[in-house]
């Protein structure tokens, strides 16, 4: 019983000494941002409404979105985006989505990896029992013994076991475990994406609907039209001129038709490739197209903010800790490897007698290994995981450096839009009344067909023009809820 006592004993001041042991990792220090510590100034754009001449200036960033309120990173998707349909879809998506599941299995196969990391630092004990039975020749036999002998043995023994004095086990461990973070953030990266893209996806196929209705409205306009001047032509008012140009406007609105349904119908399929699952038949009633489909504004708080919010910054730095963990391991190559080996239990010639006192035994095994020559590959090994670890900085730069730049040109055309369409809408006022003109003339016989053929066109591209534009701002808002690391959260977090 001392003897077990002994060897417990031994073996937990041989873990406590592997657990112990240092760590020639290099000393763990965040990259300093290479950004400004402001966004940018934003252009100003003052609609003038032809009381005055439209302005432009610029503003500070605080002006264009607020910097106090819920940070994106902790404002729900449900919250920010307001239509139940939309809503719906990326329930859809984020159930059946085959990236997102990738990225699921892909943070299942680090943490296992991690544990299989982890658990090379441990002691592998096993347990085992052995009998034979063999006959020998008499020349071999020693005098008096039995041509047949037996022989049982069961122990408990303690397999090759490193004691990690310098840290290597442990820093390819940290290693690990970083990469493990890493791809849980890489997750909530794919997510975010996958969300936006299922909204950007949506916005399109909203804005492909719309345009054909405006399309279909506009043919059976200018069937109308045709069907007039068509009359005047038969009656000797209108010129063939006036007819041909009526028809041109009649075909050119039917090649328009059929080139929005065919965008409408890809709007369909690119959207059920994200979902992963056919459009359901029972989908709430889609909201009205317009920018009140989203939050009206998202704080866009400072640039060292994303530092903590956005997960593809997170998961870099997590890269960077591995790589820098990396060399730790790198270097204790160049130290002794201390390893155990150790087996007790107990034998006898008979299986009766096996268990018996006395029948005792204990065997152990400690060894030291030194590298002594190994053609450079240490150094080279070591030189690699600095490399490693250099790439990795850059990354992690490079990484908030495109962060900065999708925030900035977010924020842009935050500042932009609003004016924008404020213009857009004017456009189109000025274009019907316009159009309204030109009929009345060209019915009274003041113009010819040619300023109602202008005139139709200017209409139908403005009225395009302003759902493009307001598809471009609901896109850039979306952009922008991305970009400060918003998606990951279905529910606002009350902060």
């Amino acid at each position: 019983m001392s003897a077990l006592m002994f060897k417990q004993t031994a073996l937990s001041a041989f873990v406590a000494v592997a657990l112990a042991g240092c760590s020639l990792a290099p000393d763990y220090k965040r990259p300093d941002a290479p950004v400004s510590g402001n966004w940018p100034d934003q252009p100003k754009v003052q609609y003038g409404a032809y009381a005055t001449p439209t302005s432009l200036g610029t503003q500070p960033a605080a002006a264009v979105a607020p910097q106090a309120g819920t940070p994106a990173a902790s404002l729900g998707w449900r919250d920010f985006f307001r239509d139940p349909r939309l809503q719906r879809l990326i329930e859809l998506a984020l159930v059946n989505n085959r990236d997102l599941r990738v990225a699921v299995q892909r943070v299942e196969e680090a943490r296992a990896q991690y544990g299989v990391q982890r658990g090379a630092q441990w002691p592998s004990i096993g347990a085992g029992i052995q009998g034979q039975r063999q006959r020998l020749p008499e020349n071999m036999r020693q005098p008096g013994a039995g041509s047949i002998s037996s022989s049982y043995q069961a122990g408990i023994g303690l397999t090759t076991f490193e004691i990690d004095l310098f840290g290597r086990l442990r820093n390819l461990s940290e290693a690990a475990y970083q990469q493990y973070l890493s791809t849980e953030q890489a997750q909530k990266s794919t997510q975010i994406t996958l969300i936006g893209a299922v909204a950007q996806s949506y916005f399109n196929l909203r804005a492909a609907q719309v345009q054909l209705e405006l399309t279909q409205r506009t043919l059976a306009s200018r069937q109308e039209s045709y069907n007039l001047v068509k009359r005047r032509f038969d009656g000797g008012v209108a010129s063939e001129l006036d007819l041909n140009q009526s028809k041109s406007l009649l075909d050119t609105a039917s090649a328009d038709l059929a080139q929005l349904a065919r965008a409408q119908a890809q709007a369909v399929n690119a959207l059920v490739l994200l979902l992963g699952a056919p459009l359901p038949e029972d989908l709430p009633a889609p909201a009205p197209f317009g920018r009140d489909q989203l939050l009206a504004s998202v704080p866009a708080g400072l640039p060292s903010d994303l530092l903590e919010r956005r997960p593809d910054i997170l998961a870099a730095e997590n890269n960077l800790k591995s790589a820098n963990a990396n060399i730790g391991a790198a270097r204790a190559a160049f130290f002794p490897t201390i390893s155990l080996t150790g087996l007790f239990g107990v034998a006898s010639p008979s299986l009766d007698t096996l268990f018996k006192g006395g029948q005792g035994y204990w065997s152990f095994s400690p060894s030291i290994t030194t590298p002594l020559f190994a053609g450079g590959s240490i150094r080279e090994g070591l030189n690699l995981a600095k490399a490693r670890d250099n790439i990795a900085v850059a990354q992690y730069e490079q990484t908030i450096q495109q962060a900065f730049r999708e925030v900035s040109d977010a924020l842009a055309g935050e500042a932009t839009y609003g004016a924008q369409l404020d213009a857009q809408r004017a456009l189109q006022d000025s274009s019907a009344r316009t159009l309204e003109l030109s009929n009345l003339r060209y019915t009274n016989g003041i113009d010819s067909y040619l300023q109602v053929q202008t005139a139709q066109v200017d209409f139908f591209n403005a009225q395009l023009a302003l759902v493009q534009t307001g598809l471009a701002a609901l896109i850039n808002r979306v952009e922008l809820y991305k970009a400060l690391g918003g998606g990951w959260e279905e529910t606002t977090k009350v902060q």
